[in-house]
């Protein structure tokens, strides 16, 4: 689904966020570097823009984004080199669930609308938490699952539920994987759920940052 939909993935992200994708981004990266030096991952990198974000911290010296769809990471490459980080940033293909790096090899680990679609969450966190050093961090940005009965949330459910698979339609030819992205976010944890999660994967979280009216959430987990 994720190659399907590869050559528009970018293009949907900024339409279906108001552009609001890009600050969030920068965001999350910022408090996942704060106070640390050194190498970084990103898993389910994507087509790299949270890896390349990271790449442009001083505080980074290179970025491993790991993904397992290669069509992804093609467009990734691409872009690393228009944007001047392509020497910053490697890619490589594997499973967020067996990451293929040693313990404690990065100050961070981030993930960018990718863990919802993992599916065990907490032996992906588990593994994050492993391959960070003591003091580095795990962070998230995700879609969270919407429960209120207020109308700001209702008014959410109703955006992903209808307006997604009619933009998926419209602009990357492909309704099925545009009707994926609001059943995910609804199967998804809740942002409280979600920091249950880190602290079992043994993570002390220290910011949970709600955002777009508390429909994407900046998980900071930190390993003790």
């Amino acid at each position: 689904m994720f190659s399907r939909i590869s050559r528009r993935y970018d293009l949907l992200n900024t339409v279906m966020s108001g552009g609001r994708h890009h600050a969030w981004r920068r965001k999350a990266t910022a408090m996942a570097v704060e106070g640390l030096s050194g190498r970084a991952l990103d898993v389910a990198t994507g087509t790299g823009d949270f890896a390349f974000d990271l790449a442009r911290r001083a505080e980074v010296t290179s970025v491993v984004g790991l993904d397992f769809t290669r069509d992804m990471m093609t467009i990734g490459v691409q872009k690393g080199i228009r944007h001047g980080v392509g020497e910053s940033v490697s890619f490589t293909e594997g499973d967020a669930h067996e990451l293929p790096f040693a313990d404690d090899s990065f100050m961070c680990a981030t993930v960018g609308f990718g863990i919802r679609n993992f599916i065990d969450v907490p032996k992906a966190l588990r593994e994050m938490a492993r391959v960070v050093s003591p003091g580095g961090r795990v962070v998230s940005l995700e879609i969270v699952r919407q429960d209120g009965r207020d109308p700001i949330s209702a008014m959410a459910r109703m955006h992903f539920r209808y307006a997604t698979p009619w933009l998926g339609a419209l602009l990357a030819g492909d309704r099925e994987a545009y009707t994926y992205l609001p059943q995910s976010a609804q199967g998804f944890m809740s942002a409280d759920e979600l920091t249950g999660a880190m602290t079992d994967a043994g993570l002390k979280v220290t910011h949970c940052v709600k955002l777009a009216l508390g429909t994407a959430v900046i998980h900071v987990g930190q390993k003790c």
